[in-house]
């Protein structure tokens, strides 16, 4: 028999706002950690009001959204509705409860279908048109959940915290809302948690490793990764997400100045990737092989002043991607363009970022664009050459400004 899966909400919400253990969240709270322990039972006990405030404030959501039960009086009409339902983004008109009272037995694939349309979409749909799109399919996945049971429930939750994830992705990639991101992250997280998938629970987790680590906080990157490592173990997770988590906590140590232990984690994850497992991947990581993984390398490899080694490796890269991978080909130009830049090239610097404002124009990526200004910034010793004269005027063209600043 199964054992109680616990207030999973409270739980992710505690592991999102960086408390990795029931005794951290106690000491922030001044609490006993059998206090928190009984939180994170199944039937959790309302907190003190002084308590459920600190309580509150320390992981950014009310009670409820908490797991805790509604106080009394607030679940009248619809005692099942779920908390995930109340803490979703409202992307439509809420559903009334009594047309989902009777579902299809066809729900959960259905909701699933199109969850893998939304991810499949991602690649080639601007994220300004996916993104609302994304948020709805949340807010609709909320009103399914609560009267769904059993299989199909866990089918749509884990659909549900697919979603969000590829809603998070979106915000923080593309749309450059680190803040906004770590909310939908947080949502990902509780709904994985309702659906006891272990892997999605990793996968969140690391996405939210990103957030401190682009600001240069490596101790709550770190932390993160361990908290998506542990959940791995409980997969069985498959030699490519092992190899993804080792590249995701590379990026995090670039970011943050340490590119040599970046370096070691790379060289790990192609050692994973070669020795393989017999275990699957999942269906959703699609945003990840052994070509990104050459694209980490040859980023780190720049920052860390290996130039000719950068240059092989993005070189490689940009021949082995494939011709639907247009987003990060924006990347690995922009990268190659700062290999040349810091080798002191400008005219092959001016020629890879080039290239890639020709490819933004026909896929928008912000993480792309993000790398051709960190390029111009480093060409200010060559500014009044004709080069780079021809990169501004492609760079700050009517089009180009107008769409940066439309995001």
């Amino acid at each position: 028999m199964a054992r109680p899966a616990g207030n999973t909400r409270l739980k992710a919400a505690r592991l999102a706002a960086g408390y990795h253990s029931q005794q951290a969240l106690a000491d922030a709270l001044r609490v006993g950690v059998r206090q928190v322990r009984r939180w994170e039972s199944d039937q959790p006990p309302v907190p003190h009001p002084e308590v459920a405030q600190s309580l509150t404030r320390l992981l950014g959501q009310d009670l409820e959204a908490l797991g805790f039960p509604p106080a009394v009086g607030t679940a009248v009409g619809h005692p099942r509705r779920t908390v995930l339902a109340a803490t979703a983004v409202v992307g439509l008109a809420a559903v009334p409860s009594q047309t989902l009272a009777v579902q299809p037995a066809t729900a959960a694939e259905d909701y699933e279908a199109v969850t893998r349309s939304h991810r499949r979409l991602y690649w080639s749909v601007a994220p300004a048109t996916l993104h609302p799109a994304a948020l709805a399919h949340a807010t609709l996945g909320c009103a399914l959940l609560p009267e769904a049971a059993g299989e199909t429930r866990r089918r749509i939750a884990a659909a549900l915290a697919e979603t969000w994830l590829l809603a998070g992705r979106i915000e923080f990639f593309d749309l450059r809302d680190a803040e906004r991101a770590r909310q939908t992250w947080l949502r990902a997280l509780q709904a994985a948690g309702e659906a006891d998938d272990a892997l999605l629970g990793a996968a969140v987790l690391a996405h939210t490793a990103f957030i401190p680590a682009w600001d240069g906080d490596r101790d709550a990157a770190v932390e993160r990764m361990t908290a998506a490592r542990t959940y791995a173990r409980r997969g069985p997770a498959s030699a490519l997400l092992l190899a993804w988590l080792d590249a995701v906590e590379a990026e995090c140590e670039t970011r943050c100045g340490h590119t040599r232990t970046a370096l070691h984690l790379i060289g790990h994850a192609e050692d994973v990737l070669a020795a393989g497992n017999e275990h699957q991947s999942p269906e959703w990581l699609d945003w990840f092989s052994p070509v990104r993984l050459a694209a980490f390398k040859g980023n780190t490899q720049l920052r860390a002043g290996h130039l000719p080694q950068a240059r092989t490796t993005l070189l490689g890269v940009l021949d082995a991607l494939d011709p639907s991978e247009d987003k990060q080909r924006t990347v690995v130009l922009g990268d190659l363009a700062a290999v040349e830049a810091a080798a002191g090239d400008p005219d092959a610097a001016c020629g890879h970022a080039l290239r890639a404002l020709d490819q933004l124009e026909r896929t928008w990526y912000a993480m792309g664009m993000d790398r051709v200004r960190e390029v111009r910034r480093s060409l200010v010793p060559h500014q009044h050459e004709r080069c780079v004269r021809e990169l501004d005027d492609r760079l700050y063209g009517w089009a180009t400004t107008v769409s940066a600043l439309a995001r």
